[in-house]
């Protein structure tokens, strides 16, 4: 189960937009992410490439965390706002809820729960 302070932790860092740094240091070597229905992607280093390439498609990503994260045992819930920039300077935004599975202080899996039309244009 995670303590307050590592889970506070852990959403400071995607706030400061240490996303790689994220992962590499709460996620477990064979952690797994899902988005929405799709399969997931296995493994941290994995998820470090994948992330890798979202960020290096974009000009700037922005994460702000909306209200507390909701922590019950090995399970957190946190709702979410990312703002994506283009190289072009556009702008959008997604809205998600992040529901985590954690092995005492690292993230054993992630479920993200998004509606895909908000990245439309």
């Amino acid at each position: 189960m995670p303590s307050r302070e590592i889970v506070e932790a852990f959403a400071k860092r995607l706030e400061d937009g240490d996303f790689v740094g994220a992962i590499l240091d709460y996620y477990t070597p064979d952690a797994a992410t899902y988005e929405n229905l799709a399969e997931p992607v296995v493994g941290r280093d994995n998820l470090v490439a994948k992330e890798r390439a979202v960020l290096a498609r974009t000009r700037e990503v922005k994460a702000v965390r909306i209200g507390p994260s909701l922590i019950d045992g090995d399970h957190v819930a946190s709702r979410w706002k990312f703002f994506f920039t283009n190289a072009e300077g556009v702008t959008r935004t997604l809205e998600e809820i992040a529901w985590q599975t954690w092995r005492g202080d690292k993230l054993i899996e992630e479920r993200f729960f998004y509606d895909p039309r908000q990245m439309a244009g």
